[in-house]
């Protein structure tokens, strides 16, 4: 097997990652650029530079397991499949190719025999690929892992690795707690076009109204609610049939159509408005027999247009596909790029791929119409923030960090701070004061096969045992582990400490008084005092006529106010009744140190 020259790249990248780095990486490989050719060169690289060892090749399902498998035999080396669902459990031979629930079942059969991971389509990285991980790197500790993705991104978590290919840190608002550590290689689908490896999409004009989908937002587990989907798509019968009347009118001359539902209900709809003859349907609940022979009819070009609900958009090959007709929302801009990937594939006769959006996806995801370079982000800090460049003056890594606020707008070096009027650093206890709220460079380096993050800091303080520098909000040396909070920041700890435990004797300012005539359980007239003051709130009962010694003391301290509303108030709560009693007012308001 003779892998295109940006495989053999992709592949030599990782290799050189893995013998020097004991951390997981990643590589983005578009669409239709040939992943599971990469895979099996890995595959065939790592069983022999590790002297025999295995190597598990994971995959979210059988048909990506069936089509790895196939590359791979195409090397002229065998290899085994451990997936319930493509019919097979064998470890017979050193390469496995499975599915992470099969293999997850069997774990202990997965020893410190196995070198690698291979994750294919690793954005959607799972807890049982985690798990499989933790659990065969308990007796190998030195496994490497690696994964592959058209789309190394999530909703709401952006980029699932922390550095780029050239070392550059991910930008802070584009990726959180990422599981890959660098992205090693870049091969987009725009660069496969220009080299002939894909064919070129065409955006096309829906010739009529489209389903409106631009007011539905997405839950709490990011997805459409099943009321937005039912009142966007079903109910509509007349429309989806102009749509898909439209679809049949445009793919006249074309040879493959994949049309993609929103839920079965509204698939059928549609199956409804298409030559019965050219047409099928593929949904989770297609049983898988019915399943493999609808999808090699389709291959065979047997039949035209094929209709698919959430099953189809990754992983799936069919060169001819020359028409992606779009009539379901898509919850991220990536998968909306794995649906319009379907139809990428270069093949005889195919000039281009037609992409007719009938769900507003493109106005959602891609408003300056690019779908090959959508702007990530994590759902974290402030979207309209701006953001600073700045390289490390230590090892030359460029970082990106949220900007400070900059309304006297002052110059700012190349190092990323404040410069004054003479071009000089603006200083501050801290050092020279930052343009950014970054702290230190986030680039890092590897030493004996870990990754280790550049020293250099932005702002710091030194410790005052070992002089070594600090986080800024550090309270303990990382170099000596000495105490290096000052005598008044622990004032100021001991005081917030304090100010949260009602237990401890407390004077605040009073916000709000209010006396109210009440009578307490056994018939007594009191006072129900109602306070609320900067740190809480709280009531408490005067007695009208007190007897007993206690509270003839708190009726005459009530008193002196003489109906007045104090502007102090001093209390304290008893920790067994989980009463507030009142210990005076109008004095002294606790203050916290300067």
């Amino acid at each position: 097997m003779t892998l295109r020259p940006y495989q053999q790249e992709a592949h030599d990248q990782i290799i050189h990652w893995i013998k020097r780095n004991t951390a997981p990486c990643c590589i983005e490989a578009a669409t239709g650029a040939g992943k599971s050719h990469i895979i099996a060169a890995l595959a065939d690289t790592i069983h022999g530079i590790s002297k025999g060892k295995h190597i598990l090749c994971l995959a979210p399902s059988a048909e990506l397991v069936n089509q790895n498998a196939e590359k791979f035999r195409l090397t002229g080396a065998k290899c085994s499949i451990f997936s319930a669902s493509a019919g097979e459990k064998s470890l017979r031979h050193p390469v496995v190719f499975g599915t992470p629930g099969t293999v997850i079942n069997s774990i202990k059969r997965f020893g410190k025999e196995f070198a690698a991971v291979v994750i294919d389509e690793c954005h959607g990285l799972t807890n049982t690929v985690k798990e499989i991980i933790t659990e065969i790197r308990k007796v190998n500790p030195m496994l490497r892992v690696m994964g592959m993705s058209a789309t190394p991104y999530r909703m709401n978590t952006g980029y699932i690795f922390r550095y780029w290919a050239d070392g550059r840190p991910v930008r802070e608002d584009q990726t959180k707690d990422p599981y890959f550590e660098a992205c090693v290689y870049r091969i987009q689908a725009y660069e496969l076009i220009e080299q002939g490896f894909l064919t070129k999409p065409t955006i096309g004009k829906a010739g009529t109204v489209g389903y409106q989908t631009l007011n539905m937002e997405l839950n709490s587990r990011g997805q459409f609610d099943a009321a937005d989907i039912d009142r966007a798509f079903h109910g509509h019968g007349r429309k989806t049939a102009a749509i898909m009347a439209d679809i049949v009118d445009q793919a006249a001359y074309l040879r493959g159509v994949m049309i993609f539902a929103a839920t079965v209900k509204h698939a059928k709809e549609c199956m409804a408005s298409l030559p019965p003859e050219l047409s099928a349907l593929v949904t989770a609940d297609t049983p898988k027999p019915e399943r493999k022979q609808i999808i090699a009819d389709f291959k065979a070009k047997k039949i035209k247009y094929l209709v698919n609900v959430s099953v189809l958009t990754t992983g799936f090959d069919a060169p001819h596909v020359d028409m992606i007709a779009i009539l379901r929302p898509t919850e991220s801009v990536g998968l909306l790029q794995q649906i319009i990937g379907r139809g990428l594939r270069v093949d005889e006769g195919k000039k281009t791929c037609l992409i007719l959006d009938y769900a507003e996806n493109l106005q959602r995801h891609c408003p300056e119409g690019d779908v090959f370079n959508p702007n990530i982000k994590a759902k974290k800090g402030n979207p309209d923030a701006e953001f600073v460049t700045c390289e490390c003056e230590l090892c030359g890594v460029e970082n990106e960090f949220t900007g400070r606020p900059n309304k006297e707008g002052y110059p700012i070096d190349g190092n990323g701070y404040f410069l004054d009027l003479d071009g000089q650093r603006i200083a501050t206890e801290w050092g020279s004061m930052p343009a950014h709220f970054g702290r230190r460079c986030q680039a890092s380096v590897t030493i004996a096969g870990e990754r280790v993050q550049c020293t250099s800091r932005w702002t710091s303080k030194e410790c005052p045992h070992c002089k070594g520098e600090n986080d800024i909000a550090a309270r303990y040396c990382t170099h000596c582990k000495g105490e290096i909070v000052n005598p008044n920041d622990k004032l100021k700890l001991a005081f917030k400490a304090m100010k949260k435990d009602p237990t401890q004797r407390q004077t605040d300012n009073v916000i709000l008084f209010d006396v109210r005539s009440n009578l307490s359980r056994s018939g007594n007239a009191t006072w129900k005092v109602d306070v609320v003051t900067e740190y809480r709130s709280f009531s408490y009962w005067v007695m009208k006529n007190p007897k007993h010694p206690a509270t003839v003391k708190d009726t005459n301290q009530f008193a002196m106010l003489g109906g007045a509303n104090p502007k102090t108030i001093t209390y304290k709560l008893d920790p067994q009744t989980k009463y507030y009693r009142v210990l005076g007012y109008n004095g002294p308001v606790d203050a916290p140190p300067e």
